[in-house]
């Protein structure tokens, strides 16, 4: 059956391609002859316009007003002449002469309805006193209530001295008999379309309602998100490795349905169902798993670190938290547990990635509820994750004053030197190592510690531009922008080192904007900007380019990820996405910088690009000092 109907889309689609043509080439048949009968006419008109030239001239002398004026035989004589030539074509034939106050009047006509002799008639006057200045004839078309018309004007000239003008009016439709003939292929072929659109308007419904019962067997009748049956469809075909999975569950449900009954229980459920979809994306899957569970697939490009999910789910959490949701005249607070499975393509299947979730679930409601929890195959965290701080840990690095930045130099490529600095963030250990942002950000992300730690690195940075008077940039995501405390703060220190803020650079991570915070973001950083603070796009083309964040936010830096970088002497597809994004950046008066410059192979490459600066070890590794220190 769905092979039958991509056959009968083609058959009709083939058929409304031929009818189209053949339209097409009846219309060029049409102008064509259109274009041919007005030559014709208009060389007749011509030789119209000569005879009568030369009938005036035989009869009238230098003054032909005066003369017809005496002389109402001749006048007689001359318009029976001129009517002759009057046709269904060829309707109004007639002479105009132009009085001493630049009116031109009837001396002659031999139209149907005759105009009376010395009667005024209103002309484009522009036209005609053409004619009369010039003595050439004048083809004027035009446009009147019943068709397509030609006027053909000719001066009628006694001694050197326009008298008087010639005219012969003409309708430039094709003739009736021409007309006649192509009109019944006019007709069929737009019976054809009609019959056609019937039959097109037949299929549309009929899919219509295949579309409709295909939906309402997979969406879930109370909240109008997706259920279980399309699930079911949709792992048998889901590549499962772009996406991470989240499980959702309203917190002591039961006790709704207890206390207020169960249509306020269906009520919250609906409006639940409607903030998750509000709150995800159009590319995520929303899935009514359970009773009040809700399974989340979140779309995710490739290498994405597992923030996106939680930053997700984080916001899912608060604006539940904060809803109030409403039954007739009762108001009811919710909150809702959370677990994520970040790295479904680490489990032997599908069903084990949903179970993982699931258990992440368990372990947000053992522990308290309203709580995110995540965790990641033990391999992996084994590997990645060995010197994970703790909280504790990290809160006493800060009481300690052992969260400093290093910083890397930047240098222009076109001379050599350095013109900025980029800030990075280190925890020193108690005997004097160095641990890299990566073994306690994600312990302390969603705290008040990392409120605090952002406050230390935006002081250590105006700090460093007082000092050296140098352009320093720091790293924040977006989803600090959106943090209203993290915002106030960043706002705050700005504000407390405002003739300093020129010289910051706020390098923004790269990742896809939320349609619904994208507002909230433009108006965030377009504050930032106003105290003249540069933002940058870092990590730009890791994933994917995301090229729709220049219409939404003001980008001053584009940062280039290492990733295309680092092998940019050996990979000609590299080079050539790198090229495109200089170009891209060149025409939008962005200035880029390439991180990841380990060689001297990859600087020379990156140079010969036109990419304007460049970060990386062949140029200098991050130092607890600014160069000009030491």
């Amino acid at each position: 059956m769905r092979y039958l109907k991509k056959i009968y889309i083609v058959i009709f689609i083939s058929i409304l391609f031929a009818i189209s043509y053949l339209f097409v080439q009846t219309a060029k048949i049409q102008t064509l002859l259109n274009q041919n009968v007005e030559k014709i006419l208009i060389n007749e008109a011509k030789s119209f316009a000569q005879n009568i030239n030369l009938l005036l001239k035989k009869n009238l002398l230098e003054d032909p007003y005066q003369q017809l004026q005496e002389d109402q035989n001749l006048r007689t004589h001359l318009e029976n002449t001129l009517s002759v030539l009057r046709s269904n074509t060829y309707k109004y034939i007639f002479v105009l002469y132009r009085d001493k106050q630049g009116v031109y009047r009837f001396l002659l006509d031999g139209s149907k309805d005759k105009a009376s002799f010395n009667q005024r008639l209103n002309v484009d006057k522009k036209l005609w006193n053409r004619v009369y200045a010039t003595q050439k004839p004048l083809i004027v078309n035009q446009k009147k209530l019943d068709g397509l018309w030609i006027t053909y004007l000719v001066p009628f000239v006694v001694n050197g001295k326009t008298q008087a003008v010639i005219a012969i009016d003409f309708s430039k439709e094709l003739p009736e008999n021409i007309y006649n003939a192509i009109a019944p292929l006019n007709n069929i072929i737009l019976y054809i379309f009609i019959a056609i659109g019937c039959l097109i308007i037949i299929l549309v419904y009929q899919t219509f309602l295949s579309i409709k019962n295909k939906k309402e067997s997979i969406t879930d009748p109370l909240t109008q998100v997706y259920n279980r049956n399309y699930m079911r469809e949709l792992l048998k075909n889901i590549n499962i490795g772009n996406y991470q999975i989240m499980m959702c569950d309203i917190d002591y449900f039961k006790y709704i349905n207890d206390n207020y009954g169960h249509k306020a229980g269906d009520a919250v459920l609906a409006q639940t169902a409607k903030i998750l979809s509000d709150e995800i994306r159009q590319n995520d899957i929303l899935i009514r798993y359970g009773g009040e569970e809700f399974l989340i697939f979140i779309k995710r490009k490739a290498n994405e670190n597992d923030t996106l999910a939680c930053n997700i789910a984080q916001r899912i959490r608060k604006k539940i938290e904060t809803t109030h949701f409403q039954y007739e005249d009762k108001i009811i607070k919710l909150t809702l547990s959370i677990g994520l499975t970040c790295n479904p393509e680490h489990f032997k299947s599908i069903s084990d990635a949903i179970k993982h979730a699931d258990e992440m679930l368990y372990i947000a409601k053992r522990e308290g509820r309203n709580k995110v929890v995540s965790t990641k195959d033990t391999q992996i965290q084994t590997v990645q994750f060995q010197n994970k701080k703790s909280i504790n840990e990290v809160k006493a690095a800060m009481e300690e004053s052992r969260i400093i930045c290093y910083f890397q130099a930047i240098y222009s490529l076109q001379s050599n030197e350095i013109v900025k600095y980029e800030a990075l963030v280190r925890l020193q250990e108690e005997d004097g190592t160095i641990t890299p942002p990566i073994a306690f950000l994600d312990t302390i992300m969603y705290t008040n510690i990392y409120n605090d730690l952002t406050k230390v690195v935006l002081e250590s940075v105006f700090s460093h531009i007082k000092k050296h008077k140098v352009s320093i940039s720091t790293n924040l995501n977006f989803s600090d922008i959106l943090d209203n405390s993290i915002f106030d703060l960043i706002i705050h220190e700005i504000e407390a080192h405002e003739e300093l803020a020129p010289w910051l650079i706020i390098e923004l991570l790269e990742y896809e904007i939320f349609a619904e915070t994208t507002a909230i973001i433009q108006e965030r950083i377009q504050k930032i900007r106003s105290y003249g603070v540069h933002i940058a796009l870092d990590d730009f083309g890791s994933g994917y380019a995301n090229y729709a964040i220049f219409k939404i936010l003001p980008i001053d830096i584009l940062k280039i990820d290492g990733s295309l970088i680092k092998d940019l002497d050996t990979s000609k597809t590299s080079r050539t996405i790198v090229d495109s994004i200089v170009l891209l950046a060149k025409e939008m008066n962005i200035k880029t910088v390439a991180e990841f410059v380990h060689s001297k192979e990859v600087y020379d490459e990156v140079k010969k690009l036109g990419v304007d600066e460049a970060q990386g070890f062949y140029l200098a590794k991050p130092l607890p000092k600014i160069n000009t220190e030491d």
